[in-house]
């Protein structure tokens, strides 16, 4: 196959890979095929749509390693389905009538492109794979190959999406200086509520680097610094049905003893019971283009901190959200190692027109390849008896 243009997007949420991988799909371009030329849409579909975009110039080639220290993304994030077509008119996207993937698959032919980078989760993937699924219908050769970014790591059947490792690190160091409040007041209920809609890796894996950190702290508890007090004492995540009962009586308990209660919630966690209650008050849920619930407006954390605030006789209760904390961050140098092996797979797989999702595929012994569209899915739930796990919430005392 000839490529001699390609097109990178970023969409969806942030996640701290974005501008690492945008920095490493030029680096490689340059690398192996310098003759390709780059350009990236602004703001992922929303610039497609417009055809606003950014030519990769000799300077940025030659500097592009200098994304690898930044989070967030250079070119720009949005949420747009191209198949809501209702939502595209509304946001003055396309007009009324069109249809948003004839309108992006014209713009794609207008700019002469060969390949479309989409970097995002489950959303942005299936956007793609409707986009391409469209091209291959209406006779347009351009390959289409994506990249798994979400800080849920939830995407399906891909071992580990970019940017998660460096989420729940972030989230772990936000942790300890909302941690660090508990002696602000006695008494006090600590909710440190985690980004995660529908999947609770994240949360998990912020208490587990969380704790994994506490575990080399030297403490002095003749003045009242321990272990106990700086300790996670729940973990709360959308996989596991909580007993808001038993947990208030078991949390009361540590609340009498320790001084303080610190959880780790995934914002996902409850929500149905949350959603209910709103809807049996004669209240509306917010959603979003794909549907889902704007878990912002629902607030879960502090739903959480109503329902145990009383029963644990917290006197001050604190609610902190790490989400835009983490999901900005730089690429760690772990996921830094996942987005090189990555990004170097995804421009061979270009150059020889393979489409689909890069990733580690669990359905085949974890190989990396790019793994086809229609199997890409979002939601993947978390495994509550990964060993981990299961010894990190009995080390608690939670059942």
């Amino acid at each position: 196959m000839s490529v001699r243009r390609v097109a990178l997007l970023t969409a969806g949420g942030f996640a701290p890979c974005l501008s690492s991988a945008v920095g490493g799909l030029i680096e490689r371009y340059t690398e192996i095929a310098p003759e390709v030329e780059i350009i990236a849409y602004e703001h992922g579909y929303w610039g497609l749509l417009q055809g606003k975009k950014t030519v990769i110039d000799d300077e940025v080639r030659a500097h592009a390693g200098l994304l690898h220290e930044f989070g967030g993304s250079p070119i720009g994030n949005s949420r747009v389905k191209l198949t809501n077509a209702a939502d595209c008119v509304k946001r003055g996207l396309v007009e009324e009538g069109q249809n948003p993937l004839e309108v992006a698959a014209e713009q794609l032919k207008a700019d002469g492109v060969d390949v479309l980078h989409t970097i995002g989760g489950d959303d942005t993937n299936t956007t793609a794979a409707d986009l391409a699924a469209y091209l291959a219908e209406h006779d347009y050769g351009l390959t289409v190959v994506g990249l798994p970014k979400t800080i849920d790591n939830d995407v399906v059947p891909i071992r580990q999406s970019l940017g998660a490792w460096t989420a729940a690190e972030e989230a772990a160091k936000f942790g300890r200086n909302i941690i660090g409040e508990h002696r602000s007041g006695p008494r006090m209920l600590i909710i440190h509520e985690v980004m995660g809609r529908a999947c609770g890796w994240l949360t998990a894996a912020a208490a587990k680097s969380y704790r994994e950190d506490l575990a080399t702290r030297t403490f002095l508890p003749g003045i009242g610094l321990t272990k106990e007090r700086w300790d996670i004492h729940a973990v709360y995540v959308p996989e596991s049905k909580i007993d808001l009962d038993a947990e208030a009586e078991r949390l009361k308990a540590v609340m009498d003893e320790v001084g303080n209660v610190n959880i780790f919630l995934s914002e996902g966690a409850g929500v149905p019971e949350i959603i209910a209650e709103i809807e049996e008050a004669g209240g509306t849920v917010d959603r979003d283009p794909f549907g889902h619930v704007k878990l912002d407006t629902i607030n879960p954390g502090q739903w959480f901190a109503k329902q145990f605030a009383e029963r644990l006789g917290a006197e001050k209760v604190m609610v902190q959200k790490s989400g835009y904390y983490s999901r900005a961050a730089a690429a760690n140098a772990t996921d830094l190692r996942l987005i090189k092996s990555m990004t170097d797979y995804a421009v061979e797989c270009a150059l020889r027109g393979e489409p689909g999702v890069i990733g580690h595929d669990e359905e085949d012994g974890d190989r990396l390849k790019a793994i086809p569209f229609p199997r890409i899915a979002g939601h993947k739930p978390f495994d509550v008896t990964t060993p981990w796990y299961t010894e990190m919430i009995a080390e608690i005392g939670q059942a």
